[in-house]
């Protein structure tokens, strides 16, 4: 199966206010829209993203409901260049974004800030890609060897790098043949055997395909769960979820 990441969903409480932040602060563009009675979504992402970049969604719900954090998503992460880490997460701070963890406590490797939803955003320095364009998103999982044969069996991602450390390891997934600009999946495993809650303030990530019912039926083919078929969705769009529930959307390439 042939499937790049599309793209990764938020939740906001705010549209224009979300909208502002993203467009701001990381110069970010809409690329679509889609208006329903009920919601509405908004894909954003940078001038110049790759063809298989991914984007951001915002999903906003019309009827002004409040969302928890939970604990099962991580991250978004997001690329600067090798040499402007320190001087992009100071642009931010200078702008008034929330001052999260700093580069100097993450060893000058990575940093962090939050979206005015509490949303964590990992910024991580890359040679490659548009300036901040979509680089992983992180999930967490409670069983590592599970994780890992799921994204391997089901979507025909490669296991593309990995960090242990004490306490946990992080593993990468991207599809077979995927340029550097693609985004990837993070996965973390924590050695302490916790659980996590999933909350509803993250949507899902989204995978693009170019046959959506072949896409389907291999799938479920793969044991992967029958959440919401495409017939159910228009036959726009299906939903699958892995081991630890996390939504996975399937699209139809562009």
């Amino acid at each position: 199966m042939d499937a790049p990441i599309d793209h990764v969903m938020l939740r906001v409480e705010d549209l224009e206010e979300s909208l502002e932040w993203y467009q701001t602060h990381l110069d970010y563009e809409e690329k679509g829209r889609w208006e329903a009675d009920t919601f509405t979504n908004v894909f954003l992402g940078p001038e110049d993203v790759h063809e298989d970049g991914a984007l951001l969604e915002l999903t906003y719900n019309h009827d002004g409901r409040t969302y928890e954090m939970g604990d099962a998503w991580g991250h978004i992460a997001v690329r600067v260049p090798e040499d402007e880490l320190d001087s992009s997460y100071q642009q931010l701070m200078d702008e008034g974004v929330e001052d999260y963890r700093d580069p100097e406590s993450c060893g000058n490797r990575y940093a962090f800030v939050k979206d005015p939803d509490g949303h964590e955003i990992e910024i991580v320095k890359r040679d490659y890609g548009a300036k901040w364009s979509l680089d992983h998103t992180m999930i967490r999982v409670e069983d590592a060897t599970e994780a890992l044969g799921y994204w391997l069996r089901t979507f025909e991602y490669e296991h593309t790098g990995r960090w242990e450390a004490d306490t946990f390891a992080n593993y990468f997934m991207s599809r077979e043949g995927a340029a550097p600009e693609e985004m990837s999946v993070e996965l973390t495993y924590n050695y302490d055997g916790r659980t996590y809650t999933m909350g509803d303030a993250w949507g899902h990530l989204a995978v693009a395909v170019d046959d959506l019912d072949e896409a389907w039926e291999q799938t479920l083919e793969r044991e992967s769960e029958d959440y919401r078929d495409p017939e159910s969705c228009g036959d726009r769009y299906a939903f699958t979820k892995d081991q630890d529930g996390h939504e996975i959307e399937i699209v139809r390439k562009d």
